[in-house]
């Protein structure tokens, strides 16, 4: 009787352990994004190739939206005609990616030229916790000149935004390889 009673006090008090690690698996975020199909979309001043998952929101001839609602994100654009006034269209583009530095961790800038078309784009990335993970513009350095920018419905996290961030970094690319002036 007295060793059963020593065994159960020392199981009492040996069985619950909370010092015991138990290592966790790993994991990780699985994210999938619909795979996009690419269609012309013809505005008054230029053609592109979008998206099937973003719907195009004409708000004037100046002024379009990319809307992506699944991802809670929307590309805008706003088209300026240059009249002697390219260096300060170029100016206020590059003024208005540099005001993210106070959040962001870095910026990479990205020429896009395409003769053939008279289409020049720049592309800014921007990493860390900005407003705006990517502007960009275009022009075709008489005529046209077209910026825009990346923002999505959420407070900005870069590490949470950062999967649709790259994906619609797909459809940004795309759009500026098939751009036309009109």
């Amino acid at each position: 009787m007295k060793s059963l009673l020593i065994v159960f006090i020392s199981f009492f008090l040996f069985a619950c352990n909370e010092n015991e690690v138990i290592p966790k698996p790993k994991a990780e975020l699985s994210l999938e994004y619909p795979q996009p199909h690419y269609a012309p979309d013809t505005l008054q001043y230029f053609i592109f190739e979008k998206s099937d998952q973003a719907i195009t929101e004409v708000l004037s001839a100046d002024k379009v939206n990319l809307n992506y609602p699944h991802l809670k994100a929307k590309i805008y654009m706003t088209y300026n005609p240059i009249k002697d006034n390219l260096d300060i269209l170029l100016r206020d583009a590059e003024k208005f990616t540099y005001e993210h530095t106070v959040k962001a961790d870095e910026i990479i800038t990205r020429d896009f030229v395409n003769p053939q078309k008279q289409v020049f784009a720049t592309l800014n990335y921007v990493t860390g916790n900005a407003a705006s993970q990517i502007q960009f513009h275009i022009t075709d350095s008489l005529h046209h000149f077209l910026d825009g920018s990346l923002y999505f419905y959420a407070q900005p996290n870069y590490d949470s935004i950062m999967p649709a961030v790259k994906y619609l970094e797909k459809d940004i690319n795309h759009l500026l390889e098939t751009f036309k002036w009109r």
